[in-house]
């Protein structure tokens, strides 16, 4: 299995402390989660059959046409390339590793190409993946770019795949809305900006027939009853999101400040800011060790990812732990 952010028994177990006693920032989930509702009696006792509400909140929310609620989107990339033939794959770098983790597992051709070669890359393959925004980048493709290619790789049976996990504060940039076309699928996700990871719900907007089968291939029962009360509710309260998203965009602008401040130049989303950094290892540990949890990326993007922190007490520390950094 890849290795993701918010692993803290990891983090336990390598450095110590109490689990209370980490401030993780590793995810990009928002850390002030939609309080979660109160649950109907039957919530655990039935089978959970697709409710036809849920949809109808998510098509309404992403303004999607068609969706299909999946288990998390981590279900709909591991069974995506299952229902493609062999084909010639394009996936974003540095992107979501397990995009390209999993279309190389079933017989694809896979290149991994930089985010701004990815037009030049259109000729020559059948299927592109991204993440818009990036992921752990926060870099942007418009919709108009995005509907082109969609466009131009359906022409010869292709697709694009756009996962849109960090999309839901800048709404703008979305392309879920033409996603009914052959050849496009959008991914969506109830944890991140809802900061409801744990529910495991995750939407895929695409033609009919695409979703038809997907559904056939993923099965019965994907999403838990009580996950999809949660997130229906979540969907819906159109106060809450507007108002989380004031919040995140003041944190998103505090974050960057604090990073700037101490000469490290950012960029992200309101969830996380990252950033190309020489010493990355050394930057992990040196947080690691004051009980701060970040994402390192080791390998070829070679740079930091950092989350919101949940309340002041948190800001303070990490604030203490930059000054400490920038003053070694």
């Amino acid at each position: 299995m890849l290795e993701h952010g918010g692993n803290l028994r990891s983090a336990q177990a390598r450095f110590g402390r109490e689990p209370a006693d980490w401030i993780d920032l590793s995810t990009g989930i928002n850390p002030q989660s939609y309080p979660a509702p109160v649950l109907s009696a039957d919530a655990w006792h039935r089978l959970p059959e697709a409710d036809p509400e849920l949809l109808r909140a998510a098509a309404s929310y992403y303004g999607a046409p068609h969706l299909l609620a999946v288990a998390g989107t981590q279900a709909a990339i591991q069974m995506l390339p299952q229902l493609r033939p062999p084909s010639r794959v394009v996936v974003a770098s540095p992107s979501y590793a397990e995009h390209a983790h999993h279309w190389g597992l079933h017989g694809h051709a896979l290149r991994e190409v930089p985010y701004d070669a990815l037009e030049a890359a259109l000729p020559d393959c059948d299927v592109i993946v991204l993440c818009n925004p990036n992921n752990p980048t926060g870099a942007t493709v418009t919709p108009e770019r995005l509907l082109d290619w969609s466009m131009q790789l359906a022409q010869r049976g292709g697709l694009l795949v756009v996962d849109e996990a960090f999309g839901d504060v800048t709404p703008a940039t979305s392309v879920a809305a033409w996603s009914k076309r052959p050849g496009l699928i959008v991914l969506r996700s109830i944890g991140k900006f809802f900061g409801l990871a744990g529910a495991r719900t995750g939407f895929v907007c695409a033609h009919p027939d695409l979703l038809s089968q997907l559904a056939s291939a993923l099965g019965p029962w994907t999403v838990s009853g009580p996950a999809q009360q949660v997130s229906c509710a979540a969907l819906r309260d159109t106060e809450w999101q507007a108002r989380t998203r004031v919040q995140l965009a003041r944190q998103e602008v505090r974050l960057r400040v604090l990073l700037a401040e101490r000469g490290i130049s950012t960029h992200g989303t309101a969830l996380f800011q990252w950033w190309p950094e020489p010493r990355a290892e050394a930057f992990w540990e040196h947080m690691a060790q004051r009980g701060i949890w970040v994402r390192l990326f080791p390998q070829a993007a070679r740079g930091i990812r950092l989350g919101l922190p949940r309340d002041e007490a948190a800001w303070q520390r990490l604030e203490n732990a930059l000054d400490e950094w920038t003053t070694r």
